[in-house]
């Protein structure tokens, strides 16, 4: 799928718009006028979230057993992650 059609896609599904938008691209988008299309919308909230996940996701990579899937089944990976997870949340 080209580039281009992807927001449109993601705004025909309804899918919330997470990544803020840069200064330089909205001054940009400013200068243009009404060229420049609407401005994104950003919701603070969501992105604080979107932002949690994915640094705990990163804090369990940082597990080598994680990181590397050594567990060739799913049930295997999954005691893995837990455990990886249990270990974070008791160094707190």
């Amino acid at each position: 799928m080209p580039i281009s059609t992807r927001p449109a896609l993601a705004r025909r599904s309804q899918i919330k718009h997470t990544v803020h938008e840069p200064k330089d691209q909205r001054a940009n988008r400013k200068r243009r006028g009404s060229k420049g299309g609407r401005p994104t919308g950003f919701d603070t909230e969501i992105h604080k979230r979107r932002n949690e996940v994915e640094r705990t996701v990163n804090r369990l990579k940082n597990s080598r057993a994680v990181a590397t899937r050594y567990g060739k089944r799913a049930y295997l990976f999954h005691g893995t992650v837990t455990t990886a997870a249990v270990r974070l949340w008791l160094r707190g």
